[in-house]
């Protein structure tokens, strides 16, 4: 039962972030791809903003695809953690804890589920 279930977290977390990803880098799934993405970077002084989007983009989609496959998932955890702690210094940290505020709880939880199982391994249930 531990092998499902960390098997359903990593596979919900790990495609929703490869997802994530392919919307700054592809523009897919109602995403501003590259440019777009890099705008809004720019925008909140992450200069240069197209290879901040190129950075957060490569860490979500390729921290997603390893964290989702157990493969590597430490490495695809701490990819994921560290996107996630960008985004609360950059972003959520300022609006306080709760996401009704626009806050960084989401982030955070997120954080302590790519760290959780990276420190109890992916599970029997890995891509090879």
């Amino acid at each position: 039962m531990v092998d499902a279930g960390l098997l359903i977290i990593r596979l919900v977390i790990g495609l929703i972030f490869v997802g994530h990803g392919a919307q700054k880098l592809f523009g897919w799934f109602g995403g501003y791809g590259l440019k777009g993405t890099g705008g809004w970077l720019d925008s909140m002084g992450m200069k240069p903003g197209v290879l901040m989007a190129l950075i957060a983009g490569l860490s979500e989609f390729v921290g997603g695809l390893l964290f989702a496959s157990g493969v590597l998932t430490w490495v695809g955890a701490i990819l994921i953690a560290l996107t996630m702690l960008v985004a609360i210094v950059k972003v959520h940290g300022k609006n306080g804890l709760w996401v009704t505020a626009n806050g960084y709880e989401y982030n955070l939880i997120l954080i302590a589920v790519a760290v959780g199982v990276a420190l109890i391994g992916p599970g029997a249930y890995v891509l090879f």
